[in-house]
């Protein structure tokens, strides 16, 4: 046998043995539902991006009911310099007065989210964009007045979102609700979270800027693979989480209290992540499980 043939041959056995690692995850994780929450620098990146989006077309060829829930704080920034408005946070939170709030309904909904839709439906996925306020799907109180037009979600209409799922289309919810008295900018970490909550998701996968959750902030080889829901609450009430940390901890706690299945968090900055860490052994990111 010649060498590159041998060497064909070897590629192929490969690729099988990762089908086959592939097969019981596949198996079990067909006809559930996954909440992907999607945004940071995997977003802004056009490759990144379509890798992305085509790792979900295929996580719905499996089988599995994706629904995407985006937010675009890059992009959010990037507007609100252009037409010279401040950017503050407290507490992981957007501070979101009336200019602002213009500002983040014209990226979220008018920019961010129909890109996706237009991506994965060139992939073949059928995706419909639709906003937290469309059919009141995250309705919402305002959170604090000093932050302005931030929204907690005290309930999900999953109406909609059933509707979209049920007609074999992938949801792309942008993190924008709705009140009483007019849109809220949501975190997009809680909104991935009630949203999975709401749906009695099976996973809730976060595409992040960083590995996972690290033991030691800044320390890459403290990276935490597995924490319990005990654990989850542990580091949540440690108050040693940074500011942006605190919001997306907060949302895994509650999607775990409320059932969801498992919470993972991983760098969308790495090629095909989230197949990597729901259909392989090994995993890349951190898991929260149930006790």
């Amino acid at each position: 046998m010649r060498k590159e043939d041998a060497k064909r041959r070897e590629q192929a056995q490969k690729k099988a043995e990762v089908l086959l690692e592939a097969m019981p995850w596949i198996h079990k994780m067909s006809g559930s539902t996954m909440v992907v929450k999607y945004g940071g620098a995997a977003m802004e990146d056009a490759e990144l991006c379509k890798s992305v989006l085509a790792d979900i077309e295929l996580l719905k060829l499996m089988g599995i009911r994706v629904v995407l829930v985006h937010g675009g704080g890059k992009a959010i920034n990037a507007l609100l310099s252009k037409l010279q408005l401040p950017v503050r946070f407290e507490n992981g939170l957007r501070v979101t007065d009336d200019a602002t709030m213009e500002a983040v309904a014209e990226v979220l909904i008018g920019k961010v989210n129909q890109e996706l839709v237009w991506l994965l439906n060139e992939y073949g996925a059928n995706a419909v964009g639709i906003s937290g306020a469309d059919g009141k799907t995250l309705k919402c109180r305002q959170t604090d007045p000093k932050l302005g037009h931030v929204g907690e979600v005290i309930e999900v209409n999953t109406d909609l979102i059933e509707s979209v799922l049920a007609g074999g289309y992938i949801p792309v919810i942008a993190s924008v609700g709705c009140g009483p008295d007019g849109l809220y900018n949501v975190n997009a970490d809680i909104a991935a979270s009630k949203v999975a909550q709401a749906l009695g998701a099976h996973t809730l996968a976060y595409l992040t800027d960083v590995d996972g959750l690290y033991g030691e902030m800044g320390n890459e080889e403290s990276l935490i693979s597995s924490l319990t829901r005990s654990e989850c609450h542990d580091i949540l009430d440690s108050g040693e989480l940074t500011a942006g940390m605190i919001p997306k901890i907060a949302s895994i706690a509650e999607a775990l209290d409320a059932g969801v299945h498992d919470v993972r968090i991983m760098n969308g900055t790495f090629p095909h992540a989230l197949l990597l860490e729901q259909f392989t052994d090994a995993g890349i990111g951190t898991i929260f499980s149930q006790d």
